[in-house]
């Protein structure tokens, strides 16, 4: 198989607001960044239908025109951006670093990006992939404030589900929280938090069999995996909060990760353990998980490859 050799200063891998703005800046440091999209050019806001809370959107904005600014925004200060998947690297020794994109394009890089995300697990069934973005959604505080006043449902038993539960009840008449088990696997205070709200009412050793509706969530239909029983809540919003899978498998090798895979990085930086690696965005942010702070952070990583750069040059 053929195979090429480049060479850049900046490569940034992923294309979520993290990357982005990272393109953003370092295009505008004139250090000609590299940025291949990778599997899902724009990231998760891609299928996020309202965005209202990023700044600068006075009437919010659909989240894949928020992508496409983004985009456009880094290519108008030239940043090459390419499609592409990072399928292989070698962090080992000092830079430049190689980079295998698409298994036989070769880039060696004198720093590195990382913005590749995380993907929310799902339940699998297919009403909920129908109805993403039409009352299916897996961030309460991204989309929980179009379902003010009405009742919704929220799948999940840790410590995101929780929080997840708990911020929902302040905006929702009614939630309906289904966990699988006979018990939370949340913290304490969490599972307190929720156990003490009125508004809460959990469903033990239940799961999702079917969310109803033709074009937007109508109701849930859940089953209790005891009994047997199957029981009808009407709904207008389903919240799926059993997780997210950071993209970091290729990264592994060389990345240190926490238990879950999200890159561990300097705090209040975007350092990893890697000289010249810098990871941002969702990949390294379990907390937040917002494209406004993805967005920060990717900044962050620029500002901090620049004067990397300018130290070694």
């Amino acid at each position: 198989m053929e195979s090429s050799i480049e060479k850049t200063k900046c490569l940034i891998i992923g294309s979520g607001p993290a990357g982005y703005t990272a393109a953003i800046y370092a295009s505008r440091a004139n250090l000609k960044p590299i940025l291949y999209q990778g599997i899902e050019p724009g990231g998760q806001l891609m299928i996020t239908n309202d965005v209202e809370n990023f700044p600068g959107y006075a009437e919010g904005v659909m989240g894949p025109e928020l992508m496409a600014d983004l985009e456009k925004q880094a290519r108008r200060f030239e940043c090459d951006v390419r499609y592409g998947l990072v399928t292989k690297v070698d962090f080992s020794g000092k830079p430049p670093y190689k980079v295998i994109v698409d298994e036989n394009k070769e880039i060696l890089a004198d720093t590195v990006i990382l913005s590749t995300g995380a993907k929310a697990k799902w339940l699998g069934i297919p009403s909920e992939q129908r109805l993403n973005g039409f009352g299916v959604s897996a961030c309460a505080v991204c989309d929980g404030f179009f379902y003010k006043g009405t009742e919704v449902a929220i799948v999940g038993a840790g410590d995101t589900a929780c929080e997840e539960a708990t911020y929902l009840s302040k905006l929702c008449t009614n939630v309906h929280m289904i966990v699988r088990k006979g018990e939370m696997r949340a913290s304490k205070i969490m599972q307190e938090r929720v156990l003490n709200t009125p508004n809460i009412k959990v469903y033990w050793n239940s799961e999702t069999d079917e969310i109803l509706g033709e074009k937007t969530v109508e109701a849930v239909r859940i089953k209790n995996n005891k009994t047997g029983e199957m029981t009808t809540i009407p709904i207008s919003g389903f919240f799926v909060a059993i997780g997210h899978t950071p993209q970091s498998e290729v990264f592994k090798p060389f990345i240190n990760t926490d238990a879950e895979g999200y890159v561990l990085v300097e705090p209040g930086t975007t350092k990893t353990n890697v000289e010249a690696v810098f990871a941002s965005g969702d990949l390294m942010d379990k907390n937040y998980r917002q494209a406004v702070t993805a967005a920060g952070t990717g900044c962050m990583a620029a500002l901090e490859a620049e004067r990397y750069l300018a130290h070694h040059s």
